[in-house]
């Protein structure tokens, strides 16, 4: 009988000690790093500022903010939309509403993949993935739990419906 393969397993408990950007799913770590390019940040901040001034007041708003799911799982989604009450104070405690990740070539495969999977069976309603270099954004809705394009854009506009606030959303501005 040959060895049995040993695997760590993280908490957060493990994640809040580390130095550096990660991100812990099912136990399993992941660097953030390179840290993301200049185009990355400019277009993240546009989609920020996008939905900070087009959605409710009840909703949250938030750049790489730990959302925890599990003891084992925590992600930082580059742009998220929750809303409710009691989101937490030290990270994100409920599943987000709306969730935009914009691929890198070092995330992309997690993005279309991981993530996808997670926040599909974590109910998130809107899954956005974004591509800065063909300017283009899938849109996948949740429908009977499981995510459906509902939609690629570059310049269109989209309306997400959020539990009956619209947050309508110009794609066209995000890639100047």
């Amino acid at each position: 009988m040959g060895a049995l393969k040993y695997e760590e397993h993280y908490t957060y408990e493990d994640y809040v000690l580390w130095e550096g950007e990660w991100e812990i799913i099912e136990g399993f770590p992941y660097a953030m790093s390179p840290k993301p390019m200049i185009k990355h940040q400019r277009v993240s901040g546009k989609i920020f500022s996008q939905l900070d001034k087009n959605s409710c007041k009840k909703c949250l708003v938030a750049i790489e903010i730990d959302y925890k799911i599990a003891e084992d799982t925590v992600v930082s989604p580059d742009v998220l939309l929750a809303c409710g009450d009691d989101l937490g104070d030290k990270y994100l405690k409920k599943a987000p509403k709306v969730v935009f990740e914009i691929l890198s070539p070092s995330t992309q495969k997690k993005d279309k993949t991981v993530k996808y999977n997670l926040y599909q069976k974590e109910g998130i309603k809107y899954y956005v993935i974004v591509d800065s270099v063909t300017k283009t954004a899938e849109i996948y809705l949740l429908q009977d739990f499981k995510y459906k394009l509902d939609k690629k854009v570059t310049d269109e506009n989209y309306e997400f419906d959020i539990d009956g606030c619209i947050v309508d959303f110009e794609f066209k501005n995000i890639w100047a």
